[in-house]
């Protein structure tokens, strides 16, 4: 499994992606972009942050100062959509402990999730569902929750109801529903159908476009909006790209690195309001949110990322 740094380096790029280079970059290419939640025309940046993966394990070690320093990176270069769950480990724990010690809190659009009835399937318990929910609140510290999405279309029937609530009783903004399994989307799909949904969370990558097919489209007709998920595919496209330079014709919509290249893309779907890769490295960090300026590819320039990645052996 390579990292990052092993990809830049491999390809030859290390030295063009230093810190204060990159930081340039983004200085220098306008304005953060934003897309509207379509339930309330609210503008959120496109480029937000996850907790999962390689966060969810420095949040494990309680190493606060860590975890505080890739969400102030993210908010320094204009971002605020921080996603995370209760079921990833200590990262909401953590990241709300190292928000509100350095007075970040009402900077953060705080999406998190609710899930009791457990990734089988099965059935929630309402009182743990609650408790679950009042543990996201205490966490945090803050009256209002910006949004809670029933993780991984887990019991849906005793859980939306309860977000409902929660949402008629003014404590939380907007609520939804997450899947990140083939499997679980036609069960996705109809609860887009059939409910008042504000968001969905869905996997979507270059090399990954499945929710192009129903799910996206869906979205667009209904007014949901969407957070792009696994936008890397996890480690999946660093491995795929090892040893390859970004495209020149890349740079002509302001991807000069690999990550630029993935978020820019996933970004770019007119459903998709907010992507948000999980990362522990706030130098990685900052390299994610210089995709948040400048312009998104077109549909033709999709096309033609699409068949680069296709073209490298998997």
């Amino acid at each position: 499994m390579l990292t990052r740094r092993e990809v830049l380096l491999s390809a030859g790029v290390g030295a063009a992606l230093a810190l204060d280079a990159r930081l340039a970059f983004a200085q220098s290419a306008g304005g953060v972009i934003t897309k509207a939640v379509p339930a309330t025309g609210e503008k959120l940046p496109i480029i937000g942050l996850g907790s999962s993966a390689t966060f969810s394990q420095v949040a494990g070690r309680a190493d606060i100062d860590a975890i505080a320093n890739v969400i102030a990176a993210m908010l320094e270069q204009g971002g605020t959509v921080f996603d995370t769950a209760p079921s990833y480990g200590a990262s909401e724990e953590v990241a709300a402990k190292a928000v509100n010690e350095r007075k970040l809190r009402d900077k953060v659009f705080w999406a998190t999730k609710l899930n009791v009835a457990g990734f089988g399937g099965g059935s929630a318990d309402p009182k743990q569902a609650r408790a679950q929910v009042e543990t996201s609140f205490k966490r945090l510290g803050r009256d209002k929750i910006d949004l809670i999405q029933v993780h991984n279309v887990g019991d849906p029937a005793t859980q939306l109801p309860i977000l409902a609530e929660y949402k008629k009783a003014g404590r939380l903004r907007y609520l939804g529903v997450t899947s990140t399994f083939k499997p679980q989307y036609a069960k996705l799909e109809q609860l887009m159908r059939g409910e008042k949904l504000d968001f969905i969370g869905i996997d979507y990558a270059v090399d990954n476009i499945d929710a192009e097919k129903t799910i996206l489209p869906l979205a667009q007709e209904r007014g949901i909006a969407v957070l792009g998920y696994m936008p890397f595919g996890r480690t999946r496209l660093w491995d795929r790209v090892k040893g390859h330079s970004v495209p020149e014709w890349a740079k002509e919509f302001g991807a000069a690195t690999w990550a630029q290249f993935f978020l820019k893309f996933a970004a770019s779907h007119p459903a998709v309001t907010v992507v948000t890769p999980a990362t522990s490295s706030a130098d990685h960090m900052l390299d994610n949110m210089t995709a948040i300026r400048g312009r998104l590819p077109d549909q033709a320039e999709r096309r033609r990322m699409v068949q680069f990645i296709d073209s490298l052996p998997a």
